[in-house]
């Protein structure tokens, strides 16, 4: 995790824990060779591909460029992943449900699932720690993952030094599924699921990270 999001993320546990939420991490960084393995599975059908409604999808009839926009639903472009930054996470409530069984369904937390509570304290104290929810509906391409928090000021730091260039080299010469349509729409691409996105505008001396 980036130092930053790692101080206030330990704040943000203990604020957490007032309410009686065990706030805890089921996935933070993932490198580029962990999302090009998840990538390649789901298109070539070793891992289910799911439709927006999180129902499992047969991809065998669709297009490249369909089968590249379903996967972009649930899942991030190799190099594109806030993932690799180090200022993001998959969260869940540790106190209401194990790790070994979360799925990271919607329904878990919507109402009456074990998650819910967390997901209400996300949107209404996740600020004040610098954090926010990055997939929203209507927000993003990406469909609403109320389990995934963003560092703000680090993140935004990472989107700012993005260089498409350096990554069209970098999927050029790996071995992705579906590359080459990829990158004849890696501009759009990028500019859709990493550069549109209106994230909170803080700055690392706004956020006050003590444990109170």
């Amino acid at each position: 995790m980036h130092p930053a999001a790692a101080k206030a993320f330990a704040a943000m546990q203990h604020q957490a824990a007032k309410a009686g939420i065990k706030l805890a991490v089921t996935s933070g960084y993932r490198s580029f060779e962990r999302q090009l393995a998840i990538w390649n599975a789901k298109a070539t059908g070793k891992r289910p591909l799911l439709d927006a409604k999180g129902q499992p999808l047969d991809g065998s009839s669709l297009d490249a460029d369909k089968l590249i926009d379903t996967i972009l639903l649930w899942s991030a472009l190799p190099g594109c992943s806030r993932h690799h930054w180090g200022t993001d996470l998959d969260v869940f409530d540790a106190a209401r449900i194990e790790k070994d069984a979360l799925k990271l369904e919607a329904w878990e937390y919507a109402k009456d699932g074990p998650c819910h509570a967390l997901a209400n304290w996300l949107i209404e104290s996740g600020e004040a720690f610098g954090f926010f929810l990055p997939y929203q509906a209507g927000k993003s391409g990406v469909s609403p993952e109320p389990w995934h928090i963003s560092f703000a000021p680090a993140a935004q730091f990472a989107i700012n030094q993005f260089d498409t260039n350096l990554l069209r080299s970098v999927i050029a010469a790996s071995d992705m599924a579906l590359k080459d349509t990829v990158l004849l729409r890696l501009d759009t691409l990028v500019e859709r699921y990493v550069r549109h996105f209106a994230a909170p505008s803080f700055t690392f001396d706004e956020l006050d990270l003590r444990h109170e």
